[in-house]
């Protein structure tokens, strides 16, 4: 068997039961849809979220708020086979254990972008206006970096082993500074000076600029670059970390 088939193979085993009962992937949503219907239309007269157009310029964020929660799934599925032991059964199939991190990642990807899908769609009456290809071009740079940041939650919750609480308080603990920081549900750019600095260093700053602009349906805008490369790094740090943590995982 190859990698690839490999990874397919384990990639089939996690998404069938999403598939099975679709109604989950809907609930998993929820959150986002209540910040998209409650929050977004206090935007309108907020400065710098493009005044009439403001859902073109919070549509993109929610999407992107909704991968950076919707990934945890990945760690937490890995803590609740660590308990029940189906982990260790699978770890010692012929698959090897990149294979198995991708199978697993592309899962999570998957029904990221179903979500984000879904969030587009629920958008439209809302007065997002829709340029097809810059959403497809949008949702495969949110699929990159959701395979960084699914492979890091795997390589969180294996590092943390059984300890699903921990898990889910240390994921929330990094992962809110770094979502408010990146100005997803307010511009940043009017910010104290310090906070200001702060979201430039955040990766995330850059690709949600970056889903904003194909969203609004520019493909050369500046900060498509520039999302590009935070995704790319994100996706090659998280697989490498969660490959280092996946053959330490029946240890």
């Amino acid at each position: 068997m190859t990698e690839l088939s490999a990874a397919g193979v384990i990639f089939e085993r996690e998404i069938t039961p999403v598939l099975r009962n679709p109604i989950g992937l809907v609930f998993t949503i929820a959150q986002p849809l209540v910040f998209l219907l409650l929050f977004g239309p206090l935007l309108t007269d907020v400065p710098g979220t493009g005044g009439e157009s403001a859902w073109q310029w919070f549509v993109p964020g929610i999407v992107v708020m909704t991968g950076l929660f919707g990934t945890a799934g990945a760690g937490w599925a890995i803590q609740a086979e660590l308990v029940g032991g189906s982990l260790e059964r699978i770890l010692v199939t012929p698959v090897s254990r990149a294979s198995i991190l991708a199978g697993k990642t592309l899962k999570e990807v998957f029904s990221l972008v179903a979500q984000a899908v879904i969030i587009v769609a629920v958008a439209l009456p809302l007065g997002f206006r829709l340029y097809p290809l810059n959403v497809l071009a949008g949702l495969a740079l949110l699929a990159v970096f959701g395979i960084g940041l699914g492979s890091l939650a795997i390589a969180l919750a294996i590092v943390l082993r059984r300890q699903q609480e921990t898990f889910w308080a240390v994921y929330q603990f990094l992962l809110f500074p770094l979502v408010l920081l990146s100005g997803v549900l307010l511009p940043v750019e009017d910010a104290p000076g310090w906070l200001a600095s702060a979201s430039r260093i955040n990766p995330i700053t850059y690709l949600v600029e970056a889903e904003r602009a194909l969203f609004a349906g520019d493909f050369v805008h500046a900060s498509v670059p520039a999302g590009v490369v935070a995704a790319a790094v994100t996706a090659a740090i998280g697989l490498v970390a969660g490959a280092r943590a996946m053959r330490t995982a029946s240890l």
